[in-house]
């Protein structure tokens, strides 16, 4: 029977027991299926869970077919090799004996003589080259990437779990794994933000507060088809909160119209007019049928209020986010950095005689492979790093965005970390400039120790953007690493609309469109690569 994987009634809950999706009901064949959603919306989680590293609350998961999953992050032992990803150490040691002319008669019988081409052939599908007995710490990250997933190709499982798969790459990774999946022709479940490689999925299922929802087509198709629903909820919104209006009116009509009836069938019994049964009998049927109105109307008003408030609810789910940044009034003209003759490494030198500046609100992208350096000379920069040579001057307040944004306190809440940040800002203020990033009443209460990668960079960007004098240069160090695509679209407005200088290490082409880069920085050719 074909590889399937059935998901049915699954609720699902952080391991802290806080609850994440509900009632979820899915099927994935053999197609290529984008599972996208917000940050910490249970994406990472519903992984592990088909992939049998964790039980949901409730629910069954089927699965039919072998697995094969990539991580985020791996912790590896500091001694592992490539060869180690392939669980091939033993194997290849047996054929280097075999070469060598040293193998028993026993290893001759096991040895796979094709082995290392058919290794070394699957990396280079992923354009790695003569890195098989490569120590996996000589690789940057995206080398690691690359070869964890060529390792799982090679293993050729029915189905791919991929966890981010093009963070931390290249263009020339990307590019091989946008390839690779394009020729994959079993099942893949790939949780991404990269619009690139979503734009060749078969399939997109989204996970919200509301559960999670299948869309055919790639993500163009998506948004079309999101676009049409958010209308269709605005619309529902408006007709709920139109029939509430009308409803409040008749119910205040009728009201007045009865304190007006009942005040005339007073005054006729008081003058006598009627005689006391007629008058009593009267009254009641009167309350009966004026109770009767009542009733159904608040009836009808309590389901205009529930239709209004899913209305509200899909908007919120379906609304992307907006953010609005305060002015940094730099001056055009004025110099924020420079950089002369800087040599830069740990030890050797990674960036040799590099010579750079920017002046006033540029949008300068630095760009060059894995393990060009890029990083490196940020943290030159931010003076984390020390020049070996040269001379490095920031001439403006700044702040850098690393990749953990350890500008925050772990160990304190965001709201905590904004008023740190912030110490002038009032309450008001503060929480006025979390919500903007969709850090509302008690989520802005929660420790960033426990927030996911996206909402990290999110909170980070609240503390420093939100505030009322951001910083006039910004140093981004692959800020869509982590951000849902919705956050993601948002930063990238936010970001058009700061006046201020922001010099970016991205691989994300179309994020660097967005936010106007003006000009690129290749240290490509000052890089001692591995």
């Amino acid at each position: 029977m074909p590889a399937s994987i059935t998901l049915s009634n699954l609720i699902l809950t952080t391991p802290d027991g806080r609850s994440l999706l509900s009632n979820v009901d899915l099927n994935f064949g053999p197609e290529r299926t984008g599972l996208v959603g917000r940050n910490g919306v249970g994406k990472t989680t519903l992984l592990a869970l088909i992939a049998g590293q964790r039980a949901p609350k409730s629910g069954t998961v089927s699965v039919r077919g072998r697995i094969g999953m990539l991580h985020q992050t791996v912790q590896m032992n500091t001694d592992a090799c490539v060869i180690d990803l392939f669980g091939a150490r033993r194997a290849l040691a047996g054929l280097r004996r075999a070469e060598q002319g040293i193998a028993t008669a026993e290893e001759l019988a096991d040895v796979d003589w094709t082995l290392e081409t058919r290794i070394a052939s699957a990396l280079a599908r992923l354009g790695l080259h003569d890195v098989t007995e490569a120590p996996l710490a000589a690789l940057s990250g995206g080398q690691a990437t690359r070869a964890r997933l060529a390792a799982l190709i090679f293993a050729q499982p029915d189905f791919l779990l991929l966890d981010e798969p093009t963070n931390n790459l290249d263009r020339e990774g990307r590019k091989a794994v946008i390839e690779l999946l394009a020729d994959w022709r079993q099942g893949a479940i790939i949780v991404s933000h990269d619009r690139e490689l979503l734009e060749t999925m078969d399939a997109i299922v989204e996970l919200t507060s509301l559960g999670a929802r299948r869309y055919g087509g790639n993500w163009s198709a998506y948004r079309a088809r999101k676009a049409i629903e958010l209308a269709a909820a605005r619309h529902d919104l408006r007709d709920a909160e139109k029939r509430i209006t009308e409803i409040n009116r008749k119910a205040k009509e009728t009201s007045e119209r009865k304190a007006r009836k009942d005040g005339a069938g007073e005054r006729k019994r008081a003058k006598g007019d009627m005689p006391r049964i007629a008058a009593g009998l009267r009254k009641d049927r009167s309350e009966d049928t004026s109770g009767e109105n009542v009733r159904l109307a608040e009836r009808r008003r309590e389901q205009a209020i529930e239709v209004a408030a899913a209305a509200r609810q899909r908007i919120e789910v379906l609304q992307p986010l907006s953010v609005r940044l305060p002015s940094t009034n730099l001056p055009s003209g004025r110099t924020v950095l420079r950089i002369e003759g800087a040599d830069a490494g740990y030890g050797a030198p990674i960036l040799c005689d590099v010579t750079f500046s920017m002046s006033g609100p540029e949008r300068v992208a630095i760009v060059g492979p894995n393990g060009a350096g890029k990083t490196t000379l940020l943290k030159l920069i931010a003076g984390e790093l020390q020049p070996l040579r040269g001379t490095i001057q920031v001439m403006t307040r700044f702040a850098m965005f690393d990749q953990t944004v350890s500008l925050l306190d772990a160990s304190a809440s965001i709201l905590d970390n904004f008023r740190c940040i912030n110490p002038n800002a009032d309450e008001n203020a503060c929480r006025a400039a979390l919500a903007r990033f969709m850090f509302r009443a008690d989520a802005a209460l929660q420790a960033v120790s426990s927030l996911s990668g996206g909402q990290l960079l999110r909170a980070g960007l609240a503390c420093v953007l939100g505030g009322p004098m951001p910083p006039p240069l910004l140093i981004l160090d692959e800020p869509t690493n982590h951000l849902d695509i919705e956050s993601m679209e948002a930063i990238e407005a936010g970001l058009r609309a700061y006046d201020g200088a922001l010099l970016v290490v991205s691989h994300d082409e179309a994020f660097l469109d967005a936010i106007a880069i003006t000009r690129r920085f290749d240290i490509g050719e000052a890089a001692r690569r591995i």
